[in-house]
């Protein structure tokens, strides 16, 4: 096993580095405190290839590794980790347009979705289809050659705001294999948009509720195969697990190179606070979280790269043990910086906020022990 990263990966990473110091760094705290969606930042980000970093070359994407992309979201994730989550969403959704779209999909959004002139959302949660997303009741039925669509999406990142939808609906009986895959022009009739939700983090990213009455698409917008739908979302969304844990490991170096700093610069009782033995302990123990983190996420990665036949249930893994770590780094580094820590002059605050819905969405971490232990019990797993 070979640990150490390529020049070409460390070169994707210093520029995703010195990217987020430029152009998320000096604004990060206003779109958090304003509840500003940074389009302009985001499509700076696009013109980089940081909008379609795996996304095929059928539409313009880098067709980059998973392991590649998550070093790139690292990077930006320390300084900025809920624009960068919206990043991450918007690089699944056009992966997957790219991966199984039409031509006629791939050269309407292709190459628009990966330059991040326009942004895609994720649209499989529903009010009544969280957890048990095969449970989805919203509907596609076809007529004289286009998809009516009936229903509702919740918490979808990105809604009211975005460009194309990335919408799983039920074309057939229930159950998962009665899904199907569309891309939905965001604007198109008979879609409807809820308010936008006051959340605890994640501001610089709008999240809303969607409604479908009567909203037809042409059939060439359907991705994949009717009933192809779950798999697709699935396939999705285990990139989205290795994306959303690299932005917990991301976020959590930032709270943690905070953290350091500060037990340099601050004094107490007539010397710093790197001077305490018990602060010193407690520093360790976040460094070793993390590493031991991003070591997991990268893994995971590499599985998914190499087509491994457990890649998902490493990727559930990465999930939830990156996910966990990197919100305890975060929650560790601002009790470090005692009650300066909780102020919004300082960034741990956000960090922590941001970084704990880490821990529900892509799969919440309770559904992550389900993949994990039921692959375990089936006794054929090649997990160790």
């Amino acid at each position: 096993m070979d640990f150490e990263l390529s020049e070409e990966q460390r070169a994707f990473a210093h520029t995703a580095r010195e990217f987020a110091l430029a152009e998320f760094a000096p604004h990060a705290a206003r779109w958090d405190a304003e509840a500003i969606f940074p389009k302009e930042a985001i499509a700076k980000a696009g013109e980089l290839g940081f909008c379609g970093l795996y996304a095929p070359e059928r539409v313009e994407g880098l067709a980059l590794p998973r392991l590649d992309a998550a070093l790139v979201f690292e990077e930006m994730a320390a300084v900025d980790p809920s624009t960068t989550a919206f990043i991450t969403i918007h690089n699944m959704a056009t992966w997957m347009l790219g991966t199984w779209g039409t031509p006629a999909v791939c050269e309407r959004w292709g190459a628009d979705l990966t330059s991040g002139r326009k942004l895609a959302s994720y649209c499989l949660t529903e009010p009544g289809a969280g957890s048990d997303a095969g449970s989805l009741k919203t509907r596609a039925e076809l007529k004289d050659g286009e998809y009516v669509i009936n229903g509702n999406k919740a918490f979808i990142s990105g809604a009211g705001s975005t460009d194309v939808l990335v919408l799983m609906a039920r074309t057939g009986g229930g159950g998962a294999g009665g899904i199907s895959a569309f891309a939905v022009p965001a604007d198109a009739p008979g879609i409807a948009y809820g308010k936008k939700e006051h959340k605890m983090g994640w501001n610089s990213q709008p999240t809303r509720t969607i409604s479908f009455d009567n909203v037809r698409v042409p059939a060439e917008n359907l991705l994949g195969s009717e009933g192809e739908g779950f798999r697709i979302a699935m396939k999705g969304l285990d990139g989205g697990r290795i994306n959303i844990a690299t932005c917990s490991v991301g976020a959590a170096q930032g709270a943690f190179d905070a953290a350091r700093r500060y037990l340099h610069d601050r004094q107490q009782f007539g010397k710093p606070l790197a001077s305490f033995q018990a602060l010193q302990f407690k520093l360790a123990d976040m460094a070793t979280e993390l590493v031991a983190a991003r070591q997991m996420v990268r893994l995971a990665a590499s599985r998914l790269d190499a087509g491994h036949a457990d890649a998902s249930t490493y990727c559930a893994m990465a999930k939830r043990f990156a996910t966990d770590a990197g919100f305890n780094v975060c929650n560790d580094a601002l009790q470090l910086h005692g009650g300066y820590g909780y102020l919004g002059e300082f960034p741990l605050e956000r960090l922590v906020r941001d970084t704990r819905v880490h821990q529900i969405l892509e799969g919440t971490n309770e559904i992550m022990r389900v993949i994990v232990s039921r692959k375990l019990l089936e006794g054929d797993s090649d997990i160790r």
